[in-house]
């Protein structure tokens, strides 16, 4: 007889359940879909300050690399003077390695058994045998495999307070470029579909004969 427990992978970060919940996972849970009137104001942004991001040791990083590829898209200017920009991109942002680990085990039972009993009687005796035989055999296999994860939650607020996009994106890294980068392209990415939706969304101006 043999069994198979089935493999379940585990994460053990501290820094993971510590920091998320605080600093990135709360502000997940309220960025929503924006509306096709919220998607339209992203035709007023034209210079975007990217502020300080909240999170752990390598925010600062994410917020680097964030401005780069932001600026790269051409979607509108980015300042880093917060005074001239219009609007702002504020957010929470981690970087972190874990630690995946795997455990799976086998087993392997068999049972038999050998035994002799002698019976007497008024015409002689009897004998009888038995045979019994038991093996086991276990086995488990652990694993560890380290990984990389990278996570952000912004938003653009206008100069009202008004948030008019947000996004949460996250990434274990991709083929040609790191967990952070790949979460900052994904953002841009984002943006940039959504701005052409506004685009798409305003009717042209029809001349005046």
């Amino acid at each position: 007889m043999k069994s198979r427990k089935s493999e379940v992978p585990r994460r053990m970060s501290a820094g993971r359940a510590a920091r998320y919940p605080a600093a990135v996972i709360l502000l997940a849970a309220v960025a929503g879909v924006a509306s096709a009137g919220d998607v339209k104001q992203l035709l007023s942004v034209h210079r975007v300050f990217v502020d300080r991001l909240t999170g752990g040791e390598t925010a600062a990083q994410m917020r680097d690399i964030l401005i780069s590829s932001l600026a790269s898209s051409e979607l509108f200017v980015v300042t880093e003077n917060q005074e001239k920009a219009d609007t702002v991109l504020r957010g929470a942002a981690e970087d972190l390695v874990f630690t995946d680990i795997h455990q799976s085990s086998d087993s392997i039972n068999a049972h038999a058994n050998l035994g002799t009993s002698r019976s007497n009687g008024y015409y002689g005796g009897r004998n009888s045998n038995s045979l019994g035989l038991g093996l086991g055999d276990n086995e488990s296999d652990r694993s560890q495999e380290r990984r990389h994860e990278a996570i952000a939650a912004v938003r653009l607020v206008n100069k009202d307070g008004d948030v008019i996009w947000s996004t949460t994106q996250e990434s274990l890294g991709a083929k040609f470029r790191g967990a952070s980068a790949d979460v900052a392209d994904k953002i841009t990415a984002k943006l940039r579909d959504d701005f052409e939706k506004a685009r798409n969304l305003t009717p042209l101006a029809v001349p005046n004969h």
